[in-house]
């Protein structure tokens, strides 16, 4: 509703100035004051029209308000300042509005919206960094659905790239496995933290001497080959570890629709039809001499080579195709995206490979398929959520895209980027690690997989719900062990995602499991709080908030919200109203600047609120009738909106805590 009186008030503006002064306003540019004594919203518009109209801004400001007459929701319209115009709901209106969820109607684009996540390795288990991909993905999933667009989850699994083929290297030339020794081994249910240890250990295998990297090569060139016994490996192991990363991430409620392999883009050759596109565009050329000679290689940005006399220097290269004849990464990525976009006139094959709890499946891309499947790709936007180090590689996958005339296409694919996860010294003593004096002091410690240095993500879960645990074992002795498990599971669970989702995603976290498990101050259970609190309100007064909300309407009617929310003495508890109606208003600035945190702190700053307005006013021992309905309301509204938020985030409410 907050969203919708902001347009409304917008477009009211924009008509004025239009047919007063003649000038058409493609934005307008509406903020929000400090203190809602001051109203609901403030237009800085006056500043910006001073100069055209020749006018002081306040003068300006004052023909506006006198001359724009009434807006449907708005009390009055007041000049502030030099020039400002304060906007002031009717706050009745908006609070009668709220707690029956009334919802304006908007439409909503019925293209289909694709989110590529998590894209972890499938040579070991997940680690720390692979869950803030993972929690920032489905956020961003959950936030388009929450506004009503429908939304294609993949993970691309580079099952052919050099880490998969530095395990098969450990397996083939250090422990000398037979593929029926790998597969036994694969059917263990810690498969991935086996590969773990192995990866680390042929990253050590490679510094003892450099002629082993040869191998490493000729491995890789195998695998991408396929049909031989390093393809039949790099398969097993790739599968198996596939697998163990969709059950952690289903512990942390996240899925996926679609798993694409790069296998399959080799084998059904996506890429031979990409490279084909690529080399007739002018976007690929053959290098004939210096450092990439016999590559196939690109023009950074994207610019198409018009003449074959055109100098390109290498430094302007990026190498596609190496003088093997093996693709790079980006090159596979850039045939995955034209699929993606349905540019590429080819398909993959499908099979069933995961089933959830709920009865969701996840597919998986194969060389032969079932001919009943869900209908992917063929997107209008793509949301790409890989990390800071991988913009290079995004922008060319865009370069190419542009180079190839696909510009609406290029300006539809958004690399939504995020920095490393790392580790509190404290942290990282108490998952075990030995560190020396000065890692003591940083402010946070470096992981590293290819070390076998870091955070296995099932080691981080299982730490986080234990701890949490013995909280609830010591608070609820009452409760069965089953419930205290659960309940202790989605504290965790919350902790883990509100952690990784409070932090803009453009800074470092340094992960700490006493910071993160706080019930006081910017974390997940302290909003879960706020709803648990909120509930046991209505249990204490004999209500189920279910049935409060399913005759909301009528409740509200008998509700008189004026003599509640106006005057000086009712600005607080209007701010908690006004705050809860932002909901979606948030969602849409979350989408729009890839940045699921203002979420987050929209959920602290409601549970905050909440919590001082719980403590100032006495709900249940409210004498007045009519009081108390309205604050009984009050927190029915605020319990809605604060678990909405919350469920966007991918974090469920317990019980009790």
């Amino acid at each position: 509703m907050y969203r919708d009186l902001e347009l409304r008030l917008s477009q009211h503006i924009r008509d004025f100035v239009r047919h007063t002064y003649d000038l058409q306003l493609p934005r307008i540019v509406v903020e929000q004051p400090p203190r809602v004594q001051l109203g609901e919203y403030a237009l800085p518009l006056a500043f910006e029209l001073a100069k055209q109209l020749r006018k002081a801004p306040r003068k300006i400001a004052e023909e506006i308000v006198t001359g724009i007459g009434p807006i449907a929701g708005f009390d009055k319209l007041e000049v502030a300042g030099a020039g400002y115009i304060n906007a002031r709901l009717t706050r009745k209106e908006l609070a009668a509005s709220l707690a029956a969820d009334e919802k304006p109607d908007f439409a909503i684009p019925e293209d289909k919206v694709l989110v590529e996540h998590s894209s972890i390795n499938p040579n070991k288990a997940a680690h720390i960094g692979h869950l803030r991909n993972a929690i920032l993905g489905d956020t961003f999933v959950r936030l388009l659905r929450f506004s009503g667009r429908e939304v294609d989850v993949q993970n691309y699994i580079d099952n052919t790239g050099v880490q998969v083929a530095d395990v098969v290297v450990g397996f083939s030339h250090i422990q000398n496995k037979s593929l029926d020794e790998i597969e036994q081994l694969a059917r263990e249910p810690r498969f991935d933290y086996y590969c773990w240890d192995l990866y680390a250990r042929v990253s050590q295998w490679y510094q003892e001497d450099k002629q082993n990297l040869q191998v490493r090569s000729r491995t890789l060139h195998e695998i991408e080959q396929g049909r031989n016994q390093a393809s039949a490996f790099a398969d097993v192991v790739s599968v198996a570890v596939l697998r163990r990363h969709l059950e952690t991430m289903d512990r942390l409620d996240i899925e996926y629709d679609f798993l694409p392999r790069e296998s399959e883009i080799l084998r059904l050759h996506f890429w031979d039809a990409a490279f084909e596109k690529l080399k007739a565009g002018g976007v690929l050329f053959f290098e004939n001499e210096g450092k990439n000679k016999g590559c196939w290689v690109m023009r950074r940005g994207g610019t198409v080579s018009t003449t074959e006399d055109t100098e390109i220097t290498e430094e302007d290269q990026k190498v596609i195709v190496r003088s093997n004849g093996t693709v790079g990464y980006v090159g596979k990525d850039i045939a995955y995206h034209l699929w993606k976009f349905g540019l590429l006139g080819r398909d993959f094959e499908y099979l069933k490979f995961y089933r959830y709890p709920n009865g969701h499946d996840c597919w998986i891309s194969s060389t032969e398929g079932l001919p009943d499947h869900p209908h992917f790709g063929d997107v209008s936007e793509i949301y790409n959520v890989i990390d800071a180090r991988q913009s290079e590689a995004q922008n060319t996958v865009i370069d190419a895209l542009r180079g190839l005339g696909y510009n609406e296409q290029a300006d539809h694919y958004t690399h939504f980027s995020y920095e490393m996860v790392a580790l509190t010294p404290r942290c990282a003593a108490e998952l075990g690690y030995e560190l020396s004096e000065e890692d003591s002091k940083r402010p946070y410690v470096e992981v590293s997989g290819r070390k076998g240095f870091g955070v296995k993500a099932d080691d981080l879960l299982d730490q986080l719900i234990a701890s949490a645990k013995a909280e609830v074992d010591s608070r609820h002795p009452q409760l069965t062990g089953e419930e205290r498990s659960t309940i202790a599971t989605q504290i965790a669970v919350g902790a883990l995602r509100y952690f990784m989702l409070k932090f803009t995603k453009q800074s470092v976290i340094a992960f700490d499991f006493k910071e993160a498990l706080s019930f006081e101050g910017e974390t997940g259970p302290y909003a879960q709080y706020a709803v648990v609190r909120a509930t046991n309100i209505f249990r204490k007064a004999g209500i189920e908030p279910e049935s409060f909300e399913r005759d909301v309407a009528s409740y509200v009617s008998s509700i008189r919200f004026d003599p509640n929310l106006n005057g000086p003495d009712a600005d607080d508890i209007w701010e908690l109203w006004l705050t809860a109606s932002k909901t979606s208003y948030v969602v849409d600035q979350c989408i729009a600047t890839t940045e699921p945190a203002y979420l987050a702190k929209h959920t602290f700053e409601l549970a905050q609120l909440f919590n001082s307005f719980y403590h100032q006013y006495p709900i249940l021992s409210e004498s007045d009738e009519e009081r108390k309905k309205f604050l009984l309301a009050t927190v029915f509204v605020v319990r809605r909106e604060l678990t909405r938020a919350l469920a966007v985030m991918g974090i469920t409410v317990p019980a009790v805590m």
